[in-house]
């Protein structure tokens, strides 16, 4: 995964009814087969060394709890193999909850209203601020609850919240309504020591003896447990609000890969839930020769997909792309 940058910024469903499960096969690394194009996934149980179809890893998780599938925003490797999955994993258990990251907790309500039926798509887009690349990668799971009638959560922290704690602190949240922080997470920073030490690491400050960060880092870091707090906390009252319901969770890979983050903290609010998590990779043809073996720790379940192509080549106009992203995000005040 690169260093902490912005974001990295569908396909029809496969149709899954009469679908007979071949057995698995053990595949070691030396013959796994890299995926092809960018839709394609290769499912793998890390621990066994088993390649799985998508209805053989729907089978696998039956059972579970909470289902969160890490993805790499905007990959139509990772957004087909989220509908597909959330297709099988319906029919061998319906009573399911959709919770994503990409929807934020104050506009459940706009959600629901077309879910519902009481707005359109467009509507919902702009009313509920839907990300850029909603119809691409998200329409088919949310249609596919919507047509099922299941309940769709909005689980990601309020973005302004999130964006002021990332510029002025976690003492930011005593500026906001009593109503919106009763929303959120009742410890908002709970943190795992290697979850701390995985984000030094993604902005290059790894090395420091102490565990500590700039004042700017520190706050960047509260804003991101923000996020991973604020989800779990959602996921575990989806499950209260639904009883014997099982949760499929979507969010970026950086909030899940490795049991951190969101999945961590799930854990620890809630210890006797059963939580799986399924992780993309990217194939690399440098990595080739044993992608599994380097990869096997990041989910109990791996997809390998082809890797994203590069956003640019010059240096220069990236660093004018990230200056014009960064101006962006700086529109908004926190006074």
């Amino acid at each position: 995964m690169k260093r902490l940058s912005p974001v990295m910024l569908l396909a029809t469903l496969s149709a899954l009814n009469g679908c007979t499960a071949m057995p698995s096969s053990k595949v070691p690394d030396a013959i796994l087969t890299a995926p092809q194009t960018q839709y394609d996934a290769r499912i793998t149980d890390p621990d066994s060394n088993t390649a799985l179809t998508l209805e053989q890893l729907a089978q696998r998780l039956t059972e579970t709890d909470v289902v969160v599938v890490g993805e790499y925003h905007g990959h139509h490797g990772s957004h087909l193999l989220q509908s597909r999955l959330q297709t099988a994993m319906y029919q061998l258990r319906p009573a399911q909850i959709l919770t994503m990251e990409q929807f934020n907790l104050d506009r459940q309500d706009e959600l629901n209203r077309y879910l519902q039926g009481e707005t359109g798509e467009t509507e919902m887009i702009e009313d509920a601020s839907a990300w850029d690349n909603y119809r691409a990668s998200y329409r088919p799971l949310v249609e596919f609850a919507r047509r099922q009638n299941l309940p769709v959560i909005a689980a990601n922290a309020p973005a302004d919240v999130v964006r002021c704690v990332g510029r002025r602190g976690p003492d930011y949240l005593d500026r906001i309504s009593n109503t919106l922080r009763q929303e959120l997470p009742t410890d908002p920073f709970m943190d795992t020591l290697a979850y701390r030490e995985k984000f030094m690491a993604a902005i290059g400050t790894s090395h420091q003896a102490d565990n500590t960060m700039s004042e700017r880092m520190e706050n960047t870091y509260k804003a991101q447990l923000l996020r991973d707090n604020t989800m779990a906390t959602r996921i575990l009252q989806a499950r209260a609000e639904h009883p014997g319901h099982q949760v499929l969770h979507l969010t970026g890979t950086f909030h899940s890969e490795d049991g951190l983050g969101t999945v961590a903290l799930l854990k620890q609010r809630a210890p006797e839930i059963s939580v799986a998590v399924v992780s993309p990779v990217f194939w690399r043809l440098e990595d080739s020769k044993q992608p599994l073996e380097q990869n096997r720790a990041k989910g109990d379940f791996i997809y390998f997909i082809q890797p994203l192509p590069d956003e640019f080549q010059d240096a220069d106009r990236e660093r004018e792309a990230m200056k014009a992203r960064f101006r962006q995000s700086t529109d908004k005040t926190c006074d």
